[in-house]
């Protein structure tokens, strides 16, 4: 028993080890000297950093899109996944963000520039903004991203008038403690470093020291005869520096408050009242250090809801983007290194652009945009990660029921194509990476046509994931109070439709055109749940390998211009024309196109017995599909489709086993129910019709 509970000391020793060898120690400045020679980067800056810090929790590349994956964003190994982010159009952003970033970090200009994350709500900005906060955190713990800073201590053994209990006082900027080398030294030291960096960015340090660490210079050098070695000996220590947001070092977040009661000091800094009795008004040392930029040196300045601020309260972000200075009431300016991030939601946006009193401000700052999921079974995994992380009650999620949420929220965002070729939904299923070869659809054509109609860019508007995550929260509460144990998307769409309405957030001129497009994801959903009553009444796994392997065998024959043995008699013979057309027109494959396919075919079997994967028709989605609609066709004589439609005979063997066939594709007993009813009487009425 003891050895499945953690104990107490397990505890202590897991907290120990992950926390740094050094978190409590003291050093001398002599031994940062070397430690900076000994690996330059630990005199990064922020944006360097931060930089590193993308890249050192893993990537991978996508060579079709050009787009850099960071694994932060979509593994996100510290929460085991719990965080990960979905859709092509997210990790765009994302690796656009980082590229800023590391331009940033080159000194390209980005690292003068807020970097705005733009999109509508729900779009995923601000989750991002507080992952990159967590891992900063997180990296600065590691060895690969260890920064430190100093304090001064003995002051009271030089300075007369300070107050014993500032005897030892950290830097109130948390500064790399090279700044504490006048400019000249420190640059031969630098110069040092950059020869020995193996990194695609120069370490450069050009900041003066914050107005009270420069003031406790001045005295200890004047006391000191200008010895530097005498003050940084006897009067500093070089302590480990950790991001911590809840402690406001290193990152901060700063929230708009009541317009009439915002004040620079909450971004700058202010007058430390308990100090002025002792030091007097105009002493440095009676200053607060408590700003958010104050906070945030050397990590990430996080502004929420940035563009809600006044105009006259955003210009303090001038000198401190383009500057990378503040400079607060009653005290000198103070340098300041740090990533800037701002968020906005679309309306804020485009109040602030339309202002040209906000050029300046505008114009420092670079724009990335967040848009909504465009892949709407991207967007099923948002929902499905939301379940996985909650308390869900023991209910089954039956098929299609998240990607066809997901359909209705994409058919929202995406803007209606022009061509006459490709309707709405077409274009949801080819952004959805559904596109056959014969299909005449450009995705790339698709793309351009949208972002030039689009008024900011393609999924800046629609449907927020978090209106659809509530109805299927809701949805799933409803099913349980109704005693049932699965989830379907007949009910979530009943959910849709009664709360569409209800939803702050959705304009009242689009409600006729979102009715309208929850009946075309119903009527795809019907078509699916229809595939999957056919699947069941006829599906027999052996017969579509069979099938397969004879339809291959007779491609080849016909590729290769070449005969193939007959199965009953054993003598050669052409290959089987009616057969080949018998399983491609299952898929509305012309006469003119056949050899287009066939070729496709082979291409796929040669390239799987190069790679050593045997041949299987269900690893080839096309193939399939064609396979199992002609097993459809040819078994379908023998279904009595009268037993679909009779009232409740449940208890029916053949009923049965088809109940038991979509239990084994994901439905719950119950749930397999009610699709029978719902679409195997729509299977029946057409075939009794036929």
């Amino acid at each position: 028993m003891n050895g499945d509970i953690e104990t107490l000391e397990k505890l202590s020793t897991d907290y120990k080890e992950s926390m740094p060898a050094d978190l409590r120690e003291t050093k001398a400045f002599d031994w940062y000297l070397e430690e900076c020679y000994e690996d330059p980067k630990v005199a990064r800056n922020a944006h360097q950093r931060v930089a590193d810090m993308f890249d050192y929790y893993g990537t991978t590349y996508d060579e079709t899109e050009g787009v850099v994956e960071y694994q932060l964003a979509s593994e996100d190994p510290l929460g085991d996944g719990e965080n990960t982010f979905y859709g092509k159009v997210i990790h765009q952003s994302i690796h656009e963000f980082v590229n800023k970033v590391k331009s940033g970090a080159r000194r390209l200009g980005p690292e003068r520039r807020i970097k705005l994350l733009l999109g509508p709500v729900g779009s995923g900005k601000s989750h991002f903004d507080k992952q990159v906060r967590r891992y900063f955190e997180d990296y600065t713990l590691r060895e690969d991203g260890r920064m430190y800073t100093f304090r001064w201590t003995n002051l009271c053994d030089v300075i007369k008038d300070q107050d014993p209990a500032d005897d030892t006082v950290r830097s109130p900027m948390n500064q790399d403690p090279l700044v504490l080398l006048p400019l000249e030294q420190r640059q031969r030291v630098i110069d040092d470093l950059n020869e020995r960096l193996d990194a695609p960015y120069t370490i450069q340090n050009e900041q003066a020291l914050d107005p009270e660490s420069e003031f406790y210079m001045d005295r200890l050098l004047a006391y000191y005869d200008d010895d530097l070695q005498q003050v940084l000996e006897n009067h500093v220590e070089i302590v480990r520096f950790i991001a911590d947001e809840n402690k406001r070092q290193g990152l901060e977040t700063f929230e708009p408050k009541d317009k009439k009661n915002q004040d620079e000091t909450e971004l700058t800094g202010d007058v430390n009242y308990s100090k002025i009795a002792i030091y007097g008004e105009s002493d440095p040392r009676a200053f607060d250090y408590s700003g958010a930029f104050c906070n945030a040196n050397r990590g990430v300045f996080s502004g929420e809801e940035l563009l809600k601020l006044q105009r006259e309260f955003l210009y303090d972000f001038l000198h401190a983007t383009q500057e990378q200075t503040i400079k607060p009431k009653n005290n000198p300016r103070i340098d300041i290194d740090q990533v800037i991030v701002g968020r906005t939601n679309m309306p804020e946006y485009k109040d602030k652009k339309g202002d040209e009193k906000m050029e300046a401000f505008n114009d420092r700052t670079k724009r990335i945009d967040f848009p909504y999921v465009l892949s709407y079974e991207d967007e099923a995994s948002i929902y499905n990660k939301m379940l996985n992380n909650a308390d869900v009650p023991d209910i089954n999620v039956e098929p299609h029921t998240l990607e066809m949420a997901g359909l209705f929220g994409v058919l929202t965002r995406i803007e209606e194509p022009d061509a006459e070729t490709v309707d709405l939904l077409s274009k949801a299923k080819a952004y959805n990476g559904e596109i056959d070869e014969g299909d005449d659809i450009d995705v790339k054509k698709l793309r351009e046509e949208a972002a030039a109609k689009a008024e900011i860019g393609e999924g800046m508007v629609g449907i927020s994931p978090r209106f659809i995550g509530d109805e299927i929260a809701e949805a799933i509460m409803d099913s349980k109070h109704r005693s049932r144990g699965f989830l379907s998307p007949l009910t979530v769409f009943n959910f849709f439709e009664e709360n569409l309405e209800h939803h702050g957030s959705i304009p009242e001129d689009n409600f006729e055109k979102y009715y309208r497009y929850l009946e075309t994801v119903r009527e795809e959903y019907k078509e699916r749940a229809i595939e999957d009553v056919r699947h069941a009444l006829a599906y027999d796994l052996d017969e579509i390998q069979r099938q397969g392997e004879k339809y291959m065998d007779h491609v080849m024959a016909y590729i290769d211009d070449d005969t193939i043995e007959d199965e009953l008699t054993g003598r050669e013979q052409e290959p089987d024309e009616t057969f080949l057309r018998s399983v491609e027109e299952k898929l509305d494959i012309p006469e003119d196109r056949k050899e287009d396919f066939r070729q496709e075919v082979s291409n796929w079997v040669s390239r799987r017995a190069r790679e050593g994967e045997a041949f299987n028709p269900q690893d080839n989605e096309r193939l399939r599909r064609a396979l199992e609609r002609k097993l459809w066709e040819d078994k379908k004589h023998n279904i009595n489709f009268s037993a679909l439609v009779s009232a409740n005979e449940f208890d029916d063997d053949e009923r049965s086993a088809w109940i038991d066939a979509l239990i084994e594709q994901g439905y719950s007993e119950e749930g397999a129910k009610e699709v029978l009813e719902f679409a195997g009487a729509e299977v029946a009425k057409a075939e009794i019709e036929d």
